[in-house]
């Protein structure tokens, strides 16, 4: 079997209480899971849940996978992350992301015009307070002038939402982390890598690790894996940013109802489906497209089989990619 890259696990709901991350860091605590995400939330913010599970005695590494820009400003967003890896004793990546055009729209009375000057603009400013410097920074989106009070933390990485080319090429010049959320390994390897590339070369620093976040399920008698897709994707799948990454990799889902697009991000391998061993085989072929990490996304057997069988699915899948 060709190599996998670490593997992660993300939190398959949006918690309303911090216990119910516990066994989820328990998990990453006691397997070779590398470290535990968590998407926005506006329920438990991430940045409080994670805390609230290093104080209840699980301390693991944490990922936001991304948290998004309209919700706070940079400083904040830098205090949260500086907060968490005081808090947990362990290496954070704090990934940030401009979010949809209605969501930006609905906090600041109008979308970005340039998500990507905003998305400089605010990972410029958050690192720039990480290293501990004192800011005179005035952007088009965000502006900064001080600095935050020196601390000893462990690593904090800051990485960048990314699904298309120009976000890609953005986060090859100015973040440590690329993330990405719901594509194909095939897009991975000819779109979103090369731009990564070119603009780690243009800003001539190293290429950002890339961690994608795998939607999956294992394969049973009694399911119909397009149903699983729809209920973990079903925003993802209507967003229209999100419809021409897959339609550029292959998959058109554009005309398709729900469960035929399902069907189709199956077949496209948006959304993995196998035995434990097909799942291994398929993961590794991200690492041959060039992600340094998967994240397991348990999230549609979450909604539709519960927690529990969640938890029973991450156990074996990564027993099988140990």
């Amino acid at each position: 079997m060709s190599a996998l890259p670490a593997c992660s696990v993300l939190l398959p709901f949006l918690p309303r209480r911090p216990e119910q991350l516990l066994p989820y860091a328990a998990l990453v605590e006691w397997t070779a899971a590398e470290r535990l995400w968590q998407g926005q939330s506006l329920l438990v913010e991430p940045f409080q849940g994670f805390a609230a599970a290093a104080g209840s005695g699980f301390r693991v590494p944490t990922g936001t996978g991304v948290t998004l820009m309209p919700l706070r400003h940079p400083y904040e967003a830098a205090h949260q992350a500086r907060s968490l890896a005081l808090t947990t004793g362990e290496p954070v990546v704090a990934g940030f992301g401009p979010g949809a055009r209605s969501f930006q729209r609905s906090l600041l009375g109008a979308p970005y015009a340039s998500p990507l000057t905003a998305a400089r603009e605010y990972l410029t400013v958050v690192r720039g307070l990480l290293e501990g410097r004192n800011l005179s920074f005035s952007g088009t989106y965000f502006s900064c002038e001080g600095a935050m009070t020196p601390a000893v933390t462990p690593r904090i990485e800051l990485g960048l939402g990314v699904l298309r080319p120009g976000m890609a090429r953005l986060a090859g010049q100015i973040a440590d982390v690329a993330i990405t959320w719901l594509t194909p390994a095939s897009y991975l390897k000819e779109t979103l890598v090369p731009a990564l590339r070119a603009g780690a070369e243009e800003a001539g620093r190293p290429v950002p690790r890339v961690t994608a976040m795998v939607p999956m399920a294992l394969r049973t008698p009694d399911r119909d894996p397009a149903e699983l897709v729809v209920a973990g994707n079903a925003p993802h799948m209507r967003a229209p940013h999100y419809i021409d990454m897959l339609r550029t990799g292959g998959i058109d889902i554009s005309g398709d109802e729900l469960p035929a697009a399902g069907k189709r991000m199956v077949e496209g391998k948006a959304f993995l489906h196998g035995d434990p061993g097909e799942l291994a085989g398929l993961l590794a072929e991200y690492r041959e497209a060039g992600a340094d990490e998967v994240v397991l996304n348990l999230t549609g057997v979450c909604n539709v089989h519960g927690p529990k069988a969640a938890m029973s699915e991450l156990k074996t899948i990564l027993a099988a990619v140990a």
